[in-house]
């Protein structure tokens, strides 16, 4: 792949070098994560946000399919933000036993 620094792509070079790259893990936790994303209710408050995080970790799939080497950072960083927004989106979700509940009063 690559033999020496100056075989790395520049933008490689300049986030960190030596940092650790891929794992297998860390990439099949963002295929799972995306296809939850992927899963939001349209009416979601967070399905827009949801989208756009999507598209950007199939983007990072494609390159870590491709070989590219990509940064534990960046991998990281977007597996907490779909967490966050998936744990966001769940909070929306009402619980069904207060809505029973409500909807029994109300009839």
């Amino acid at each position: 792949m690559f033999r020496s620094r100056g075989d790395l792509p520049r933008w490689w070079v300049t986030l960190r070098y030596n940092e650790p790259v891929t794992t297998i893990k860390q990439v099949e936790l963002l295929r799972l994560l995306a296809s939850r994303l992927e899963r939001l209710s349209v009416d979601s408050r967070w399905a827009r946000r949801a989208s756009g995080l999507r598209g950007n970790i199939i983007k990072v799939l494609d390159e870590a399919d491709a070989g590219i080497p990509v940064p534990a950072s960046r991998l990281d960083l977007l597996t907490d933000v779909a967490f966050d927004i998936l744990r966001r989106a769940a909070a929306d979700i009402p619980d069904a036993e207060t809505w029973l509940r409500k909807n029994e009063r109300g009839a």
